[in-house]
């Protein structure tokens, strides 16, 4: 019997969109974006971010497709693109609940 192999195409691309994930900024932005659509200004009060650091990782979530921008007058309002995000990020705190000790003892991951 042959292994099994796994699709490594599919495999870099999850790692790849998991990336988006990956930075304390970035989920910052994503976490304040939870419940309701805000513009750059809001969004930097809520996460104490820096502007410009803002505005160039909500054109990373962007191009990723994790957040989407919507013109509201002179003001550009930023929401997630899918509630799946919003859900993954709720998943993520009930997974961690459960394995906080072991994520913050990991030495691995640096």
């Amino acid at each position: 019997m042959l292994p099994l192999t796994l699709d490594t195409t599919g495999l870099e691309v999850k790692a790849k969109f998991f990336r988006g994930f990956s930075d304390p900024s970035r989920l910052k932005i994503m976490e304040s974006l939870r419940e309701t659509p805000r513009t750059v200004s809001e969004i930097v009060e809520i996460t104490g971010l820096s502007q410009p650091n803002v505005s160039n990782h909500l054109g990373c979530l962007r191009g990723c497709g994790l957040v989407r921008a919507k013109k509201r007058g002179r003001y550009v309002s930023y929401r997630l693109s899918d509630d799946r995000v919003a859900d993954l990020l709720a998943l993520a705190e009930s997974l961690l609940a459960d394995v906080a000790r072991g994520v913050y003892q990991c030495t691995r991951y640096a």
